[in-house]
């Protein structure tokens, strides 16, 4: 009972970030699952991306309604990263954990560093450049398969500094951006991974999902520029626990 009591809070929290920030999901999926639900790290990874994919999805629509998703710029972001996330995916098998959980840790950090420093976006329409999207997103599919995450945490940031989207629309598109990733990732894992604990995953996910809702809403009542502030301050503190982590 106090594992699904854990994985109803986590859950809620998750939710909240992913339908709020439109991404974060897999950052703190992961170490909830290992160190709250005491998951296997490939067991934590795999019900992850189901938990960020399910949840996604119903952010995603949540956004979409409210025309915050740049679906043509989503989509070929998406599609520019599926065959370097999966060959990411099998680059990971390779690599330490620590090794893995370091290069986590930075890049987090990087992104974080690199939104807080960008400029709010205008309100004027953006002029969006295929190639520049094009390499953004397979940039992010070979990370984000190596990781093993979503990719959420960094398709804001790129979706904002370099491709010029503001905060809200990045917030939309991501979600799209972090659907695909993760069922791409998802694929490359069946048959291949343990039997997820289902009493456990299925409250996450519902809980998940109703948080998603309210993230929503939360991030119609703040400003753009502070919901910047707020994911790249989340994306530092993951950062430098995960890096404290790996040391140990």
């Amino acid at each position: 009972m106090s594992a699904v009591i854990l994985a109803l809070a986590a859950g809620a929290v998750i939710g909240l970030a992913l339908g709020a920030l439109g991404g974060g999901g897999s950052v703190l999926a992961v170490p909830a699952l290992i160190y709250l639900l005491g998951f296997s790290p490939v067991g934590a990874t795999t019900a992850s991306l189901v938990i960020v994919t399910l949840t996604s999805v119903t952010a995603l629509v949540a956004h979409a309604r409210d025309g915050g998703v740049r679906w043509c710029t989503g989509l070929l972001f998406s599609a520019a990263g599926i065959g370097p996330a999966m060959l990411g995916g099998a680059l990971s098998t390779r690599i330490p954990a620590a090794v893995l959980t370091a290069a986590f840790a930075v890049v987090a950090g990087v992104a974080a560093l690199r939104i807080l420093r960008s400029r709010p976006a205008g309100d004027g329409a953006v002029t969006v450049r295929p190639g520049r999207v094009a390499v953004a997103g397979g940039g992010l599919g070979a990370v984000t398969g190596v990781l093993g995450v979503g990719g959420g945490f960094l398709a804001v940031p790129a979706l904002v500094s370099v491709l010029g989207l503001r905060m809200r629309n990045a917030v939309g598109t991501s979600l799209l951006v972090i659907t695909v990733n993760s069922l791409a990732a998802l694929a490359t894992r069946a048959g291949t991974v343990e039997r997820l604990d289902w009493a456990v995953v299925g409250p996450f996910v519902g809980a998940a999902i109703l948080g998603a809702w309210d993230g929503k809403r939360l991030a119609a009542k703040i400003s753009g520029h502070s919901l910047q502030r707020i994911f790249a301050l989340v994306l530092l503190a993951v950062a430098a626990f995960m890096l404290i982590d790996a040391a140990l």
